[in-house]
């Protein structure tokens, strides 16, 4: 997999808004951190514009979207929220010239779609906080996406004890993202091949039935048959229905890995949770799970 250029001080970053509209308002806190790298924010047209929920329409979206993939003066591009609206404009864009000279594209949730459909070019993107609500996130979650962009040494460990939890060791690149954008993306181009690979979900406000329709899903398109390690992150608010599903979301994970004799590390800590971790995507990873402690690198 093709790994982004390295960014530098002085570098300039580009954030366009790929789903739902956004302030630049909301932004300043994300400004303000990515200036304190060193480097130089520009805001793309898409931010400030609106068309119902979406920053401005699929044709503004997908336009802005290109500009900063195609100018060799962007050295990456941060997408400033998710929401819904990526796999939208997803169709209209065109990676030949990104795909000479690639840039990290960054964020999380909807982006989901961006980093499938790069990591089927075979280029790295990277899993991480976006800058609307990240004065929210910790200061952890903040500082692993610098060491990403900037090639610093990085590593994630913590202490786990979810009775869910299977230990064990793998290595494999890695893959995923938000469970909803995967269910969706089944059966379209931009549908990842998961075999030999460590697949990581995490989801947001869904109902629980629908957790586990999504997982059928997943598991009737091959998406399980040979991952070498499953990592499920935050399953943050989820919903129940009058009559209760009888399982939470981790518990509906888990019973979709009972027959792999894999690793399956509940509690990681990425998604939309206060200590969101990015995540190298398209990378090869070293992982261990052992007596409640986990460390990946």
């Amino acid at each position: 997999m093709q790994k982004p250029a390295t960014l530098n001080k002085g570098d300039k970053i580009a954030i366009v808004t790929t789903a739902r509209k956004t302030t630049i308002e909301e932004l300043q806190a994300g400004i303000a951190i990515a200036e304190s790298w060193g480097l130089e924010v520009v805001l793309g047209k898409s931010i400030g514009a609106e068309d119902n929920q979406f920053g401005g329409n699929d044709k503004l979206r997908a336009e802005d979207f290109q500009t900063q993939l195609d100018n060799p003066e962007i050295k990456a591009i941060w997408c400033a929220r998710g929401g819904y609206g990526t796999i939208r404009i997803i169709d209209k864009l065109d990676f030949s010239k990104f795909q000479k000279n690639p840039k990290w594209i960054i964020g999380y949730s909807d982006v989901t779609v961006l980093h499938s459909h790069l990591h089927n070019l075979g280029i790295q993107t990277l899993h991480a906080q976006m800058p609307v609500d990240i004065e929210n996130k910790s200061l952890e979650a903040q500082e692993s996406i610098r060491k990403v962009l900037f090639d610093e040494d990085y590593s994630i460990s913590f202490s786990t004890k979810n009775r869910l939890n299977r230990e064990g060791n793998a290595e494999g690149v890695l893959v995923g993202g938000n469970l909803s954008m995967l269910y969706s993306m089944c059966g379209s181009p931009t549908s990842i091949d998961t075999k030999d690979k460590i697949l990581f979900i995490e989801d947001l406000d869904e109902y629980l039935y629908h957790v586990d329709r999504m997982m059928q899903n997943l598991k009737r398109n091959g998406y399980f048959d040979s991952i070498k390690a499953l990592l499920v992150g935050g399953m943050t608010e989820m919903n129940d229905n009058a009559i209760p599903f009888g399982h939470n979301a981790q518990e509906i994970v888990s019973q979709y890995m009972q027959d792999k004799n894999i690793p399956v590390v509940f509690d990681f800590p990425a998604g939309h949770i206060k200590n969101n971790l990015a995540l190298p995507l398209g990378r090869k990873v070293q992982l261990s799970l052992n007596k409640g402690s986990f460390t990946m690198s």
